[in-house]
């Protein structure tokens, strides 16, 4: 069940029009309240304390107006997911024709949004991806397979969901394919399920063509589907992996009748495979290799025995191109479901629009190189590529800048954080003043090799270590809000000194949070939590690495003008140097496991104050 959300205000901006506004009263649940007028064509509302709006609240507005002489009536409907899904907590924005109505969801109560609503302009710096949440706020998936199959693991795994919840909505027996399942630990994605093909069974095949179709034709492309997982469990030697009603399914699939959208042939319980190979090996075998030459041997004959028994029939009968993932969700093979997850991103980036393509790397929670990719992507769109001479930070304070720069890569990690303690003005303080306080050292060694994961798990475990126990308070070496950040109220402008800042600033938060990734495993976050990520990220030398990388590139810049470019490279440099790559994340989670069981279970449940 989602936290209820606090409205602070509604400000609705009739600039654009035509007719006269006469009045307007909001409806929030049981709770109505008239809206005054404001300066221009425009009504604002503060509400204190905030109104408390669940999801299954009516949120509406009944509006008067005047069109030609005569005085009519009409009723705006605010969809409550879509305000749940809000960019940042900050505000939610909904254009019903010429009306734009501006929902405050963060306390805030400045008058500089509604001065902009008022104006008939943007309200200020909107973070990219209000306009890609706003386009495609969830990523739309189908999932076929037999019971048993493992679909239930697989999506709770790939996307950090209660497994119990998907089960529940997955009863044997009861697929019902139009049925959305949406998730408060996760509200970046949608699933529709599907039971398997069974031989003879045309009804269900019809079902899934007639959904798929259905979709197809959606006009948004948040109603479309993204991806379809075909799932099976990889069969003994000399089983059959196609049924009758799956070569039929995928003959639709090849001759275009299904369309543009990918389907990804998803192979299950890997590690069975693995087993099933380490008992058949002769003891011959087992006495003369190494661990390494051992576990060598097997992949590569488990690998033979799925391209005989899955992949060759597959590509025989679908083609060569038909895109295919071999995956366990046991705890030893997380780099399986990487490279699952990888291959759709890949898929949807070839065939649907980019914002699906992003989307499919916010919602899943097992890969974190693909998040710092949307990244990228999204920084290059708009404000990463004129960071140096920023037209759009133009009159704006320092602070505001960085709000928005600081709400897409948060958004983009799309961490279960319900009571939005990384959107707090807590953690942009702390994230603030970390830009000051690392100072860096006097060179990077340009032929370091520095790997982040395994390097930043060393880390982890000092400071884990250094706690006098597991529930012992984690002291950030950052002292939030004792030293008021004096240039945050400046006002932007082109200087080697603020490039720097925002360069830093963009950096470490990434990282931090790609510590964070590695210390939450998918949990609903805590401030403990996101304090043993901060101080991990900041005793570890990769912080100072990454300033003294941003220092040097600054000063070698002469002219800011004509610096856009090449900052924006630099930054996709550091950021692809520093990711985690897909490969390492079963040894990551490994030597985590290592250290959870060497250090008493660190409690990061709990919560303490920032």
């Amino acid at each position: 069940m989602a936290h209820p959300l606090p409205i602070y205000g509604i400000t609705v901006d009739f600039s654009k029009f035509k007719t006269n506004t006469e009045s307007a009263e909001v409806r929030i649940g049981k709770f109505n309240s008239p809206i005054k007028h404001a300066e221009g064509k425009s009504l604002c509302e503060t509400f204190s304390p905030p109104i408390m709006f669940s999801r299954g609240d009516i949120f509406s507005l009944h509006v008067r107006y005047k069109a030609r002489f005569v005085m009519k009536t009409k009723d705006i409907t605010l969809d409550p997911d879509d305000i749940f899904l809000a960019t940042g907590g900050q505000e939610y924005i909904k254009l019903y024709k010429k009306i734009r109505i501006l929902v405050n969801l963060s306390g805030n109560t400045s008058t500089k949004a509604e001065q902009a609503a008022s104006s008939g302009q943007s309200s200020g710096l909107l973070p990219t991806t209000s306009a890609i949440f706003e386009k495609c706020p969830r990523f739309r998936i189908l999932v076929i397979g037999k019971v048993g199959v493992g679909k239930s693991s697989l999506i709770d795994q790939v996307f950090g969901v209660d497994k119990q919840q998907i089960v529940e909505h997955d009863k044997p027996g009861e697929a019902i394919i139009d049925k959305e399942f949406t998730s408060p630990e996760n509200d970046r994605f949608v699933l529709h399920d599907s039971k398997g093909f069974e031989p003879g069974d045309e009804e269900n095949l019809k079902i899934v063509q007639d959904f798929i179709e259905c979709r197809k034709n959606k006009p948004d492309l948040k109603d479309q589907l993204h991806a379809v997982w075909l799932c099976f469990e990889i069969p003994r030697a000399g089983g059959r992996l196609l049924e009758t009603g799956t070569e039929e399914f995928l003959e639709l699939k090849r001759n275009g009748t299904l369309g543009n959208v990918p389907v990804i042939v998803v192979l299950t319980k890997y590690d069975m495979l693995i087993e099933r190979v380490e008992r058949n090996l002769d003891e011959a075998s087992l006495d003369e290799s190494s661990d390494e030459a051992f576990e060598e041997l097997v992949k590569s004959k488990a690998k033979a025995e799925v391209q005989d028994t899955c992949i060759g029939p597959l590509e025989e009968f679908s083609g060569s191109d038909i895109p295919h993932a071999t995956i366990s969700t046991a705890k030893d093979y997380k780099e399986t479901l990487t490279r699952l997850i990888q291959i759709t991103e890949s898929c949807v980036n070839q065939h649907l629009a980019p914002e699906a393509a992003v989307m499919t790397s916010v919602a899943q929670r097992v890969h974190p190189g693909l998040k710092i990719d949307a990244l990228i992507k999204i920084g290059k769109q708009r404000y990463w590529k004129a960071l140096a001479s920023c037209p759009m930070f133009r009159n704006h304070q320092m602070q505001d800048c960085l709000l928005v720069l600081h709400t897409d890569i948060v958004n983009v990690w799309n961490f279960h954080d319900p009571h939005k303690y990384l959107h707090s003005e807590q953690f942009r303080k702390l994230m603030t003043e970390m830009v000051d306080t690392i100072q860096g050292g006097s060179t990077v060694n340009p032929t370091t090799t520095m790997t982040f994961g395994l390097s930043m798990v060393g880390t982890i475990a000092g400071v884990v270590s250094a706690l006098a126990g597991p529930a012992a308070p984690i002291v950030v070496p950052i002292a939030v809000g004792a030293v008021v950040v004096v240039w945050l109220r400046e006002v932007y402008k082109m200087t080697h000194v603020v490039l720097q800042r925002f360069m830093a600033y963009i950096m470490h938060l990434t990282l931090v949070l790609q510590t964070l990734f590695i210390v939450s495993e998918s949990q609903e976050l805590t401030r403990r939590a996101i304090k043993l990520a901060v101080k991990s990220y900041v005793a570890s030398p990769i912080s100072d690495d990454v300033l003294i990388r941003i220092q040097d590139y600054v000063k070698g810049l002469a002219i800011l003008e004509h610096a856009d470019r090449n900052t924006l490279d630099k930054i996709e440099e550091m950021m692809q140097f520093y990711k985690i790559d897909g490969a390492q994340i079963s040894e990551l989670a490994a030597q985590m496991s290592n250290l959870q069981a060497k250090t008493s279970a660190v409690d990061l449940l709990s919560d303490e104050p920032w």
